[in-house]
């Protein structure tokens, strides 16, 4: 079955990209957007577009009710769910299953399988992957917990079986914290994804994070090698990118190899990533999640291999094989993306919902931004403050981080205050040039005042 007309149940910078991609293999568009959305640049590109309800996400684009009945209403025979929102959501996998209609993404089984942080651990010990030693299933009790605990060793983490995005996690250090913190826990992942389930893990110091990208046809599975993820503030990612210079080639090629083989062992169709933690001083790496959907650094794995991650989901969708083999598909260069904010990170990373007054895009070869802004563009203050994503591709690191300097020097947001002047500052830092860093490397950096000596100095301006 081909793909016809194709309805992005997202908004922002990602349904820009999926309107692109599907432009280009010749499928109609279909944008879903809520009230506040009206005038985004994705409902200006796309063929039709259907509103979905108020401003607030869960009357519009987390609403399954009035997604499912825009998309049938509209005679759309394929769903692309983005990032966020509905992506990972199994109930509306299923419901678009249930009406005849294709899903850009794995299976409603595989999204609910993997997207629980026990069973895809489980599947991960089955398929032979590495994990964190902890514990086996879900704890029902604190005391169980403290069991398990003083088997694995603290410092111990203890996390949501179900979400992400680094809710529901604590680090507990002796047997007290663990009895203190872990009904935190619990009735922080029951608010923030209507599951309390809990699980531990052996905490890994100053770990980095390392992912790997997949792709599947429900059969046959191939990787477009790894991406770097470790500059994070408050668990959500600032700076990514492929591959991992960290690595040596024999554990670069038993990485991927272990994620392909855990993407094949769960029939995985589309793109998905495996995300690691890599212990540098051991030299051990250990599965902790699957994202069942495309992530927001995808275009970095596009710059190193040439792959269309994207296209390739939506053919694969429609029933086409995977059209490359593992050997086909090659690395080339170094690619870094940094995540532009609508925030002020001079005031705390606060959000600035503004007005984009105009707008220079930065150009040139290896250079990409994608975006969903125009000039006289007024940002709305419901959603997530990612403005876009500056990518850029060079012949080694080194080369890549001068390019993007240049890009950043090069992109002005006039109206907005945006991360930006973190993004100078970081490509500036010795540290970060020479690639000394880890998870828990960016907060302490901030803290210091780094940011704020930068500009100063008149880096990161």
């Amino acid at each position: 079955m081909t793909i016809e007309r194709l309805f992005i149940a997202n908004r922002g910078e990602i349904a820009v990209r999926i309107i692109r991609a599907a432009r280009d293999l010749g499928i109609t568009t279909i944008q879903a957007y809520s009230v506040a959305d009206a005038d985004m640049l994705a409902v200006k590109l796309a063929d039709e577009a259907v509103c979905v309800g108020p401003a607030a996400s869960k009357d519009s684009y987390l609403n399954i009710e009035r997604i499912m009945n825009a998309i049938q209403a509209t005679s759309a025979d394929a769903v692309h769910p983005g990032y966020g929102f509905l992506a990972e959501n199994p109930k509306f996998a299923r419901a678009v299953e249930e009406a005849g209609i294709r899903f850009v993404g794995p299976s409603a089984a595989t999204i609910e399988r993997m997207g629980d942080k026990v069973a895809a651990r489980q599947a991960a010990e089955a398929a032979g992957v590495p994990v964190v030693p902890g514990s086996n299933g879900r704890i029902e009790t604190v005391d169980e917990a403290a069991v398990i605990a003083a088997e694995v060793g603290y410092p111990v983490m203890i996390k949501a079986a179900a979400g992400g995005g680094g809710r529901g996690i604590r680090v507990a250090e002796d047997e007290e914290q663990l009895r203190n913190l872990a009904p935190q826990a619990r009735a922080e992942a029951e608010a923030a994804f209507g599951d309390g389930g809990l699980y531990l893990e052996r905490a890994v110091r100053s770990p980095r994070h390392i992912e790997v990208q997949i792709l599947g046809d429900g059969t046959n599975a191939v990787h477009c090698y790894e991406r770097e993820c470790s500059l994070q503030r408050r668990r959500q990612k600032v700076w990514e990118e492929a591959g991992a210079d960290c690595l040596d080639e024999e554990t670069r090629d038993s990485l991927c190899a272990s994620a392909v083989a855990l993407a094949r062992s769960v029939g995985y169709r589309g793109a998905g990533t495996l995300e690691y933690l890599y212990d540098e001083a051991s030299n051990e790496f250990f599965f902790i999640e699957m994202n069942t959907r495309i992530q927001v650094e995808h275009p970095i794995s596009e710059m190193i291999t040439g792959v269309d991650l994207v296209q390739e989901m939506i053919k694969v969708a429609g029933g086409a094989p995977l059209s490359m083999s593992q050997d086909q598909i090659t690395r080339t260069g170094h690619a870094i993306e940094v995540r532009i904010n609508a925030e002020d990170p001079m005031l705390q990373f606060m959000p600035w919902p503004g007005k984009l007054e105009t707008m220079t895009i930065p150009e040139g070869e290896g250079i990409r931004f994608d975006h969903f802004l125009y000039e006289g563009y007024q940002i709305p203050p419901f959603y997530d403050s990612l403005l876009g994503k500056v990518i850029v591709h060079g012949v080694d690191r080194a080369d890549a981080i001068n390019k993007l300097k240049g890009a950043l020097n090069d992109l002005e947001l006039v109206g907005l205050k945006t991360t930006i002047p973190l993004h100078l500052a970081l490509a500036d830092d010795p540290e970060v040039q020479a690639g000394n860093f880890h998870t828990q490397w960016l907060e302490p950096w901030l803290a210091a005042g780094n940011l704020a000596a930068a500009a100063t100095t008149g880096g990161g301006s």
